[in-house]
């Protein structure tokens, strides 16, 4: 018995599909992993993209738990991530507690990670990033699992490759720093807020939202003020 229903992998990509690169690069990969997390029921999803160091990073990250699969993996290079990048492969572990391809990593993340898929994002077949996904129990992945993966990072590798198209390399390279530098500012807004106001990092965000919304501004410049610094404008 397959976990991802083929219907419904269809439509939802037929959907992502519609999404234009001339746009919003990000938003349209922030779409993509929000219909990978409400669709298939999964305990989160992220999208990581490597940096000119080739660590990775999140670029839609999910929530705290999910968050310190990042931390963990850039701590101690290795990781089922990193191995999805590294070796151009889908990697999963259905307990990555008892996975003993990765020593310390288990000590280092949020007691309710446990199991994790991860499958490449390639731009002319060589991985740029990966599409993630975590379990808060084990769990046993199956093939319709890695395929549904494999069909997002295809969708996440089109937009990418049209919005190439629609503008240099070096200004869609620069649009993925800039979202990447902003989900910085705005987690440490958060964790301010958490401190000052003894929050919950869900309330603080809906909070910076909220506000943001209110004065029709960005989270990401809002978050910078509160912290007293400038995030430039994306060239």
């Amino acid at each position: 018995m397959t976990h991802i229903d083929p219907e419904e992998l269809v439509a939802s990509l037929r959907g992502l599909r519609t999404t234009s690169p001339t746009t919003d690069i990000v938003r349209g990969l922030e779409r993509a992993v929000e219909v990978v997390n409400a669709l298939f029921g999964y305990s989160g999803a992220g999208l990581m993209f490597a940096e000119e160091d080739r660590d990775l990073r999140y670029l839609v990250a999910p929530d705290a738990r999910g968050r310190s699969l990042e931390d963990a993996q850039l701590l101690l290079g290795q990781g089922p991530c990193v191995s999805a990048y590294t070796e151009n492969t889908a990697v999963t572990t259905s307990d990555v507690r008892a996975d003993p391809r990765w020593p310390g990593l288990a000590d280092l993340l949020h007691p309710e990670v446990r199991a994790v898929a991860g499958v490449p994002v390639r731009l002319g077949g060589e991985p740029v990033g990966t599409l993630n996904v975590y379990q808060s129990q084990p769990y046993e992945w199956d093939e319709s699992d890695v395929q549904a993966l494999h069909a997002y990072a295809d969708v996440i590798e089109q937009l990418l490759t049209a919005a190439m198209a629609a503008e240099e390399k070096s200004a869609l390279a620069q649009q993925l720093q800039y979202a990447l530098d902003y989900r910085v500012v705005i987690e440490r807004a958060i964790g301010y807020l958490m401190g000052k106001h003894d929050l919950t990092a869900a309330q603080a965000f809906t909070g910076l939202r909220k506000q943001a919304r209110d004065s029709r501004r960005k989270v990401a410049d809002l978050a910078a003020e509160m912290l007293g610094e400038g995030v430039g404008e994306p060239r």
